[in-house]
């Protein structure tokens, strides 16, 4: 784990040496995450070559013993999502800023379980003769875009001693950038508000055939319920229906990508569904879901919605609208729900009564899920699980749920109250 901690570049090295410190820090978690700042314990181990020369640069270890809190009681986190980085200080002999960054290498952390932080690694260019004492300092974590700042609260002890010889050297040389360069500010609302730049709908009654109908697309403000509080967002949405027999196929796209995938995504861990709700001549909701996403979404790619499937079967005779509704989305063990502050119609059809249809509360569900809505009866459901849909993107309240409620330290009174 350590491997090449203490090496001294270009040089012949001396043992390497180390020793533990601890200090009391305190932890802003992220604003979007609305939460208090948190007082712990950090606990480092520094490694770093006993003895160097002037003009030797040197390669420094910080091992965290124990990150200050352990992950909230809110989310389980993905292996290799969790990425340190921080600034250990130089002084004595010189001084300077040494950028210190870790890999985003961890194992999956389950809530409540201890925060396993990678070792940081940084360079120290050596120039001047004497004692030179290591300090840890400031550091952050960053988890799936969002950053928790972590800044000490009292004297900290060093953690290591170099001593250096050789002839005396110019100005200190502080190594690679500020260490808040290695990691990306969150953005406030935990994703991008779609803008709406898929491909015109054409509004309603086009589509490729007689029995195909092709909604328009609808920009639908959502009032999301996360783990991590309420969040508001827009997300444009195109509900299309394809007549079978008495009924409809319907498919709900979500036009775009929301964001890039802040970090590694596992397979299977996410699924979205959706309540359409029926107006007009019909009453009720469509209950319509995606598949979970088929395969790991890996850090950077972007992530767009499945399309949402199930089957409208018509209650009443007459014009029946169909709009988006409540947005749901279950994500690595939490859940996130989205309710439409306006009612957005995107699609008008033609329909007939059929037996056992919404309107009227009278239906019964027939397909693989059938989960009810709150207006009645439902139509039967039928979500396609074949893998051909592209791979799986969040909409907006799971970006939120990613972006924003995992950081990495949460007070334990705040996981008490959230948690009924």
């Amino acid at each position: 784990m350590l491997g090449g901690a203490g090496v001294l570049l270009g040089v012949a090295a001396a043992p390497a040496q180390a020793a533990e410190v601890s200090y009391a820090t305190r932890c802003v978690p992220p604003a979007v995450s609305g939460l208090d700042p948190v007082d712990g314990t950090t606990k480092v181990e520094v490694t770093a070559p006993a003895t160097a020369k002037v003009g030797d640069e040197v390669e420094v270890v910080w091992t965290f013993a124990q990150a200050a809190s352990k992950n909230p009681d809110l989310i389980d986190l993905p292996a290799d999502s969790v990425q340190p980085s921080g600034t250990l200080k130089a002084a004595g002999a010189q001084s300077a800023s040494v950028a210190m960054s870790g890999p985003r290498e961890n194992p999956a952390i389950p809530k409540g379980g201890a925060m396993v932080l990678s070792a940081m690694k940084g360079t120290l260019k050596l120039t001047t003769a004497g004692r030179v004492t290591l300090t840890p300092d400031a550091y952050a974590i960053n988890v799936m875009s969002t950053e928790t700042k972590c800044a000490p609260t009292e004297a900290v002890g060093a953690a290591a001693t170099i001593d250096v010889t050789g002839g005396g050297g110019s100005s200190p040389t502080a190594t690679p950038p500020d260490p808040t360069g290695t990691a990306t500010e969150p953005p406030e609302s935990g994703s991008p508000s779609p803008s709406g730049t898929g491909s015109d709908s054409g509004g309603t009654g086009g589509g490729g055939g007689p029995d195909e109908v092709t909604g328009k697309e609808v920009q639908v403000p959502y009032a999301c319920k996360t783990p991590i509080g309420d969040k508001n967002v827009t997300s444009p949405v195109q509900i299309d229906a394809r007549r079978d027999g008495g009924g409809f196929d319907l498919t709900v796209r979500f036009k775009g990508s929301v964001m890039d995938s802040p970090a590694d995504i596992p397979a299977d861990s996410v699924k979205p569904s959706m309540e359409v709700v029926l107006g007009g001549a019909d009453r009720g909701a469509v209950h319509v879901e995606g598949p979970t996403n088929a395969e790991p979404i890996k850090s950077g790619d972007p992530m767009t919605i499945p399309d949402l499937t199930g089957t409208y079967k018509p209650g009443a005779d007459g014009e029946s609208t169909l709009a988006p509704g409540v947005l749901t989305v279950k994500a690595l063990g939490t859940t996130t729900t989205c309710t439409p502050t306006k009612s957005e119609v995107s699609l008008t059809l033609d329909t007939s009564a059929q037996p056992g249809g919404a309107a009227g509360g009278s239906g019964s569900a027939s397909g693989t899920s059938g989960a009810a809505g709150s207006g009645g009866g439902l139509a039967e459901t039928g979500a396609d699980d074949n893998g051909g849909l592209r791979a799986l993107g969040l909409v907006a309240g799971t970006a939120i749920l990613l972006g924003g409620a995992v950081f990495t330290f949460m007070p334990r009174r705040h996981a008490a109250r959230r948690a009924r």
